[in-house]
């Protein structure tokens, strides 16, 4: 297939990209900066807002990976409000294209604070501008499919778990500590680690993402999830042990997000079905 992916140069995009290609499809990498695309990739320097015809300008391809979105990790950044509308003009452009289907990266931010397995009927109420930009966008997404007759999915992440390769990019809290490690600083400043998430080793998350995107059968609200909740203390535990890291946490220093959920994770039934049909 040929598959065009925003936002390739990002810490998700690039990994899907290589992911892709090591699969053997054709990858259109679109991204502003590409110093860490793969050059196997059709690489395209845009800012995908600038496109008056980007099924045309991505050289029209099978399926597009909407991953592109700046300050994923800066919750509360005016940016997400600021850059929605750009965002719904870009799919709406790319719904009115020939292109088969249209896969976008959510967040379990969307959904806001629930305790609980989260499906495709899960209400949202999100609690930040991050949450709420991605929720606004998924509604859209939805609705622009049904006006234009047009496949769709939303791959909606959970906890995403990187390691020691993507260190540079990582910029969740997984990250963090394995800079602060590299600096050789003793402790790392820490919440209490009790609420439950879903997490997806880095790895699993990108071939999940591809093995969703690359199927035609299973669409709509897509959880890349485990589908399992475990408390972040434990997970942060098993991340310096598997990563041999010297530095140690220091629980408590700082307080719980209020937003968090207590304990959330994905119904991953959809997942799995893919996986299946995959396999067969």
């Amino acid at each position: 297939m040929r598959i065009a992916v925003t936002g390739a140069n990002g810490y998700l995009g690039s990994g899907v990209v290589n992911q892709l290609i090591a699969e053997g499809h054709t990858v259109i990498a679109v991204s502003r900066h590409t110093q860490n695309i793969n050059k196997q990739a059709e690489i395209i320097a845009s800012d995908i807002f600038d496109m008056s015809d980007p099924y045309i300008e991505m050289g029209e391809p099978d399926v597009l990976l909407h991953a592109a979105w700046q300050n994923g990790f800066i919750h509360n950044s005016e940016s997400h409000i600021n850059n929605l509308s750009k965002h719904v003009a870009f799919i709406e452009k790319m719904m009115k294209s020939d292109v088969r289907m249209i896969s976008v990266l959510g967040t379990v931010h969307e959904v806001g604070f629930f305790e609980g397995s989260v499906n495709d009927s899960t209400p949202t109420n999100p609690t930040t501008y991050y949450g709420i930009a991605k929720n606004s966008l998924r509604q859209v997404t939805e609705m622009l499919a049904k006006m234009n007759n047009k496949q769709f999915q939303w791959l909606r992440a959970f906890y995403i778990v990187g390691d020691k390769k993507s260190v540079h990019s990582d910029q969740s809290v997984f990250g963090k500590i394995v800079r602060a490690d590299l600096e050789k600083t003793p402790t790392f400043p820490f919440v209490q680690g009790k609420n439950q998430f879903d997490f997806m080793d880095y790895s699993d998350f990108v071939e999940n993402v591809a093995l969703a995107i690359t199927q035609f059968n299973v669409d709509g609200i897509i959880n890349i999830a485990s589908g399992m909740p475990e408390q972040l203390i434990a997970r942060m535990t098993k991340f310096i042990t598997d990563n041999n890291l010297s530095i140690k946490l220091d629980i408590g220093k700082y307080p719980d997000r209020p937003y968090d959920s207590k304990a959330i994770w994905g119904d991953n039934t959809k997942l799995k079905a893919i996986a299946t049909h995959h396999l067969k």
